[in-house]
């Protein structure tokens, strides 16, 4: 026989007991979001030697100037007036254990953007690839993100809105304005540079890498909305502090080069530390893996990038 007394203390551990699971079932979410980023480390190939430059379990949440060690591993090189290009070669983990980036500089004063848009299948598929570029430019690039046939969120072109902004917590937004100047408008700016007017192209893409040079909460920890540990090829678009883009294409770099279009690479906490790293205030990735492309056309030749995919919308710049 059971005492009452003994009933209720085993009547209050089972409550104990219950009240310890739920606690610990509810704790389950909390602490996934609070673990950090999967163990990864970026190293540069600066004078001869490998350079460990950034690593995880260390990420900067904010990046205040360019890292010397990339700005000076990167040695630029005059494509056209305002238009400078350099590579840099990296070492990661796994899959991404080589990496070189295609960086290219440009200076809005002296070029004059346009967004392209092409589709074919009834507007169900993309159409537009580098190669489809007037003689005249001189730079050309995938824009935005996609959906289906179609650019995924605002778009501008030529000053007429042919798309509404897209919603996304860390949505970005690349405007040309009327003066050729080149802005990246963060999810809460965009209702208001759209309002102002005097936008002569624009285009949204996402995730947002960098925010007035601090990186977005989703991408410091794993199990906040990004996938963190996803490797791709990445294409990204940054404004430096003295108004200058920068573009950053990267490409697998191992077997002689043989393989540089499978969609290997950084992940997007990476991008976000390289973009940081090389001097961006902000910065935002566009489409990459297969549909990742750049164009160069120096003087004489052409410096291209391919992809596999075509997609619906480019950015093309000509001299002005």
């Amino acid at each position: 026989m059971i005492s009452r007394s003994s009933a209720g203390t085993n009547d209050r551990v089972r409550r104990t007991f219950r009240r310890t699971l739920l606690v610990a079932a509810l704790a389950v979410p909390t602490a996934a979001a609070a673990q950090g980023l999967p163990a990864s480390s970026l190293a540069v190939r600066a004078g001869g030697r490998w350079v460990t430059w950034w690593r995880s379990g260390r990420a900067p949440r904010a990046w205040t100037a360019p890292l010397p060690v990339l700005a000076g591993a990167a040695r630029w090189t005059a494509v056209r007036p305002g238009i400078d290009r350099a590579e840099l070669r990296l070492a990661g983990d796994g899959e991404a254990w080589r990496i070189r980036v295609v960086l290219v500089r440009v200076d809005p004063r002296r070029v004059r953007f346009e967004l392209r848009e092409a589709t074919r299948m009834e507007g169900l598929l993309g159409n537009w690839t580098v190669d489809s570029i007037p003689a005249a430019a001189v730079l050309a690039l995938n824009a935005g993100q996609f959906t289906g046939g179609r650019p995924w969120g605002w778009v501008v072109r030529d000053g007429v809105e042919e798309q509404p902004p897209g919603a996304g917590p860390l949505a970005m937004a690349v405007v040309v304005d009327s003066r050729g100047g080149v802005h990246l408008a963060g999810a809460g700016e965009t209702a208001s540079v759209r309002a102002a007017g005097g936008i002569a192209q624009a285009f949204q893409s996402y995730p947002a890498l960098l925010m007035d040079g601090a990186v977005p909460m989703p991408l410091r920890a794993s199990g906040r909305g990004i996938d963190v540990a996803h490797r791709d090829a990445r294409l990204a678009l940054g404004t430096l502090a003295d108004g200058r883009l920068l573009i950053a294409l990267t490409r697998f770099d191992a077997l002689g080069g043989t393989m540089d279009e499978l969609p290997v690479g950084p992940t997007t906490p990476e991008m976000a530390a390289l973009m940081g790293a090389l001097g961006c205030r902000r910065a935002v990735l566009l489409d990459g893996g297969i549909s990742a492309q750049l164009l160069l056309r120096p003087a004489h030749g052409v410096l291209a990038w391919r992809a596999w995919r075509r997609v619906p919308l480019g950015l093309v710049a000509f001299p002005r």
